[in-house]
């Protein structure tokens, strides 16, 4: 299926590692130009080289997106220097489990909050697009208790409910918002990675809670994401999206 993505010009947060690499990714392979950011400016320059070599525009900045001005700049120059945006994609996450206020302050910085002050930075440029999208992440921790209830299952289910609120609010003007929400995904240097080889009873508890037999990958919760962004999913708006491989057992009605 063509995504109808050719030439148009993706947005995503935290795009060099685990999901949001693989997001960036396929929308380089979709023919999208890519603007990304991340935290460590040597990552931000390998992943532009990378993208940039599957024949599109990459625009990169290392930045924490905790920081509302530095974010909201980001946005701009991208916006400027891709000639507009079309899809929006925020991605990142602090995965603050702890139950203590630091935890809940950082979750909410950075989970809940980032993803309001991307779309608000990148809204009059969506306003312009003709097929216009906003993608939230969450998790499966915001629609069912598990071990990380508290800060993150939280403000996951915050980010939810943002998204319906902006699929309502925004349909008039033709932009989209959806969100997805992965169950546990497997991807070197992420969270299962480490506790697979620091905390292997926690991890094989968890991996047998998978009716797969497995956990997700990073490529197949992006192409999930990037379906939903794309022009293909124009009808597809104020929904949640579980990519879990029939973790969760709650009815979504």
């Amino acid at each position: 299926m063509d995504l109808q993505l050719q030439g148009r010009r993706a947005l995503v947060t935290g795009g060099t590692k685990g999901i949001g690499r693989a997001i960036v990714e396929a929308f380089a392979d979709e023919g999208a130009d890519v603007a990304f950011c991340a935290r460590t400016e040597a990552d931000v320059i390998a992943t532009a080289k990378a993208v940039e070599e599957r024949g599109v525009r990459a625009f990169g900045r290392a930045l924490d997106v905790a920081d509302a001005a530095a974010l909201k700049g980001w946005v701009v120059d991208a916006a400027e220097a891709l000639g507009g945006l079309d899809a929006v994609v925020a991605n990142v996450s602090a995965l603050a489990i702890t139950p203590d206020e630091s935890s809940w302050k950082t979750e909410f910085e950075v989970d809940l909050m980032h993803s309001v002050r991307v779309t608000e930075a990148a809204l009059p440029y969506l306003e312009r697009s003709d097929a216009a999208s906003i993608t939230t992440i969450s998790s499966v921790s915001g629609r069912e208790i598990d071990i990380v209830a508290g800060p993150y299952g939280v403000m996951k289910a915050a980010v939810v409910h943002y998204a319906q609120g902006l699929a309502y609010h925004l349909a008039g003007k033709g932009i989209r918002a959806n969100t997805v929400s992965p169950g546990n995904t497997y991807f070197p240097g992420g969270f299962w990675h480490n506790a697979e080889l620091n905390m292997p009873d926690l991890f094989n508890d968890v991996l047998a809670m998978n009716p797969t037999g497995r956990m997700g990958t990073a490529e197949e919760v992006a192409a999930a994401v990037v379906f939903l962004a794309s022009p293909r999913a124009s009808r597809i708006s104020g929904t949640n999206l579980v990519v879990d491989g029939a973790l969760t057992k709650g009815v979504q009605l």
